[in-house]
């Protein structure tokens, strides 16, 4: 399926979702999680982390596999916000099927993900 996803002015075409991954700014521990756009929402498919601690427990139903905690919420939002602290020593990063990207290594305003408003699918 194709998509398309907004980062601040930027639109990004997108094909069956993308990945965001951070380190934690206090335990400094891996997290990613794949994501799909579809009927104009953000869906949360998986996520992982590579450790627990400071409000970083691994969710529901997690499993240990490969050296990540991994299981699949239920989130549905309509737009995600990404903080700028600049305290994690690197932004977020943003991959897609093109490549991939880093958001929001410097302080500053957040960047919010979001569906485009037109060409995605039901």
């Amino acid at each position: 399926m194709s998509a398309c996803l907004m980062t601040g002015a930027l639109a990004l075409a997108v094909h069956g979702g993308f990945t965001l991954g951070w380190t934690h700014s206090v335990e400094r521990v891996e997290w990613r999680e794949t994501w799909r756009v579809e009927g104009g929402r953000l869906h949360l498919i998986e996520a992982r982390i590579r450790g627990s601690g400071a409000g970083m427990e691994p969710g529901e139903g997690s499993v240990w596999r490969d050296g990540w905690w991994v299981w699949q919420p239920d989130v549905s939002l309509p737009a995600l916000t990404l903080a700028a602290s600049g305290a994690t020593g690197g932004g977020w990063q943003l991959c897609t099927d093109a490549g991939c990207r880093e958001l929001g290594r410097e302080p500053g305003p957040g960047t919010t993900l979001r569906p485009c408003p037109w060409r995605n699918g039901p």
